[in-house]
């Protein structure tokens, strides 16, 4: 049985061999860089057409766009990450994620931001001090239910 581990590594190999980037992939399968990569590494599902596409343009096995379709189950029991690019998202969460979570109660009341129904653009800004990266993050505003 073909796991999600399985896949991810059929495709980083594939990616590696054909000289592909994120972007090029998700131009042929008509998804977003962002999505694209978080389904191939088996954080999120793919839907059924673009599981299908994503196989025939990666020249992976048939049963992959069955395990691509499959809803993750993320488990999280990794501990803070050693690479700095990573580590440095970490940070920033952790220095400011209060002030995040504070704002959005004050402008929106009491609830977070959706990771599901969630957008995300990652580009490249010159700056006279070094190019900087711009990363916007967008997700639907969920109000904590009261029972």
């Amino acid at each position: 049985m073909m796991t999600k581990e399985d896949v991810t590594m059929m495709i980083l190999s594939a990616k590696k061999q054909a000289g592909m980037t994120w972007e090029g992939i998700a131009e042929k399968i008509d998804m977003s860089p962002i999505w694209t990569h978080s389904a191939c590494m088996g954080m999120n599902a793919f839907p059924k057409d673009k599981a299908e596409a994503l196989v025939s343009v990666m020249g992976l096995p048939q049963e992959a766009a069955s395990v691509l379709e499959e809803p993750p189950t993320k488990v999280w029991e990794q501990s803070v990450p050693t690479d700095p690019c990573i580590y440095r998202l970490y940070e920033i969460v952790g220095v400011y994620g209060p002030t995040i979570k504070a704002l959005i109660e004050e402008k929106f009341g009491t609830g977070i931001m959706s990771a599901i129904d969630f957008d995300m653009q990652l580009t490249r800004v010159p700056h006279e001090k070094g190019d900087r990266v711009k990363l916007e993050m967008s997700g639907k505003y969920l109000a904590y239910n009261s029972w």
